[in-house]
């Protein structure tokens, strides 16, 4: 299984708003989540260019975490500078 409970909880700790493993709410720990499914299923279709499934979901979790960076956009304008300067996200 690539996404793990200790995967999880390292993604939390490190991107999380409250800088804690249990904050799995925030805005920003819910993208940087995203963000690693989305580069998984990326190297999946690279692999495998004819999995139409992979794809559609793939472009349901780009629009959800599009929808969450529009979000914190609009809400905090700096907490949405910091998360694209770590996770290396280009609008």
């Amino acid at each position: 299984m690539y996404l793990t409970a200790e995967k999880k909880r390292e993604l939390f700790a490190e991107y999380g708003h409250a800088k804690s493993a249990t904050d799995t709410g925030s805005s920003e720990s819910q993208i940087a989540l995203f963000t690693y499914r989305i580069n998984h299923l990326n190297e999946h279709l690279k692999k495998s260019k004819g999995d139409m499934a992979t794809k559609t979901a793939l472009l349901r979790l780009v629009g959800k975490r599009r929808r969450l960076l529009d979000y914190l956009m609009r809400t905090d304008i700096n907490r949405y500078r910091d998360i694209i300067k770590k996770l290396n996200i280009r609008k």
